[in-house]
C-alpha cells in the first residue's frame, strides 16, 4: 500500500512516498481501510521536521483519518463500520492516517456520524473537532450570543474557519482575526461580521486594555493571547487551543483578578471518548455543511509533501483533505 513514511538516520531527516506491507503496520485491534486523511499543522511539522513532533521512526504521519473497518477484535466495532480517528498520538508515536490502511486501538475510534461522509468528516477533522470543543467550552462558561463579540484568531486556518462557521450559525457576532487581508471575503462568507488584522494583537500590549470581547477562540498564544485576555469583558472566557505565534504567555494576572475572566485550555489529543462523541454529534447538528466546500481543498498523498511546506510558510487556507487512494 502507499504511505508517506518519515525516517531519521545518519543521512538526516526525510519524508517521502513509500510502499509498505500490511504486516508492517503497528499493533492494534482494529484494521481500517482509510478513505480520507487530512494535512493538519501538526502533520506539516512532522513532514518538514520543523518541530520534533515524531517520537518514533519510521513513522507514518496523519493525526486524522476516516475509513471503513476491515477487521476488528474490538467489541465496539465490526467489519463494515465507518469510523473516525482524531489524535491519541497517532501520526506521532503510532502510525497514522497518511496511508491506505491503518491499524489502531479500537478505544481511539469514534463511529462516523451518519450526517457526514468520510470526506466531509475529514474536511472537519481534528481542526473542526477542536473548534467544536472550543465552542462548547465557551458555552459551558455561560458565554451566549447576547453578550457581545467573539474573537477568532487564525481565522483563515483550519480551526479558525470551522470556528467562525459554527459560531455564526449559533448566532454569535464573530470578529475574525487574520494576517491575510486577501481572505476577507472568504471569512465574511463563513459568517464573520468583521475581519481585523492580526497585527493589532500580535505585539506587546497593556496589562489591562479596554473591554471588548465576550469570548474568544485563540490558536496563536504568546502576545496575541495575552492581549486577548487583557481586553476581555468582565466574566469573559478565552478558549486557547494553539501556539502558532509562540508557546509563551507574557501576560499579567490583572484580567483574571479584576475582571474575573476564564482561560480555558483545550486539548483535543487525549480528550475522553464521551467528549469526542459529544463534539462530533454537535458538529452534525450545528455546522453549516454548505460551508465545507469553501473550507476544503482535496489533495493526493504525494501532494501532501509539497503542501506541508506551504502550510509551514503560512500560505494555505482552510482544510486539506487527503485522498489516500488517488
Amino acid at each position: 500500500m502507499q504511505a508517506i513514511l518519515i525516517n531519521k538516520d545518519d543521512s538526516g531527516y526525510s519524508a517521502q512516498m513509500s510502499q509498505i506491507e500490511e504486516q508492517q503496520l503497528p499493533e492494534g485491534d482494529v484494521l481500517i481501510q482509510v478513505d480520507y486523511s487530512t494535512l493538519n499543522y501538526k502533520d506539516s511539522l512532522a513532514i518538514t521536521g520543523a518541530s520534533p513532533v515524531v517520537r518514533n521512526f519510521p513513522m507514518v504521519p496523519g493525526i486524522d483519518f476516516a475509513g471503513t473497518v476491515e477487521h476488528s477484535d474490538h467489541a465496539d466495532f465490526k467489519a463494515g463500520d465507518q469510523v473516525v480517528l482524531n489524535g491519541f498520538g497517532v501520526g506521532e508515536g503510532h502510525w497514522g492516517g497518511l496511508a491506505q490502511k491503518a491499524r489502531v486501538k479500537g478505544d481511539w475510534l469514534v463511529p462516523l456520524p451518519s450526517a457526514f461522509t468520510p470526506k466531509q468528516a475529514m474536511t472537519i477533522g481534528t481542526a473542526g473537532y477542536t473548534a467544536m470543543l472550543c465552542v462548547m467550552a465557551l458555552e459551558q462558561q455561560g458565554v451566549n450570543p447576547d453578550q457581545g463579540e467573539i474573537l477568532v484568531t487564525g481565522a483563515a486556518g483550519g480551526v479558525g474557519s470551522v470556528a467562525v462557521s459554527l459560531l455564526a450559525k449559533l448566532g454569535y457576532t464573530v470578529v475574525a482575526s487574520s494576517g491575510r487581508p486577501e481572505e476577507k471575503d472568504y471569512l465574511l462568507s463563513l459568517g464573520a461580521t468583521q475581519v481585523m488584522d492580526r497585527n493589532e494583537l500580535s505585539e506587546k500590549g497593556r496589562p489591562l486594555a479596554k473591554e471588548r470581547w465576550a469570548g474568544a477562540i485563540d490558536v496563536a498564544g504568546s502576545h496575541t493571547l495575552a492581549n486577548i485576555c487583557a481586553s476581555m469583558k468582565y466574566g469573559g472566557t478565552v478558549a486557547a487551543c494553539g501556539l502558532a505565534q509562540g508557546y509563551d504567555l507574557p501576560a499579567t494576572v490583572m484580567p483574571f483578578i479584576l475582571r474575573g475572566i476564564t482561560l480555558a485550555g483545550i486539548d483535543s489529543v487525549y480528550r475522553p471518548k464521551a467528549d469526542r462523541i459529544a463534539a462530533w454529534n454537535r458538529l452534525a447538528e450545528d455546522l453549516d455543511l454548505t460551508h465545507l466546500d469553501a473550507i476544503m481543498t482535496e489533495i493526493t498523498l504525494s501532494q501532501a509533501l509539497e503542501t506541508a511546506q506551504e502550510q509551514m510558510q503560512g500560505l494555505t487556507r482552510g482544510r486539506f483533505v487527503v485522498n489516500v487512494n488517488a
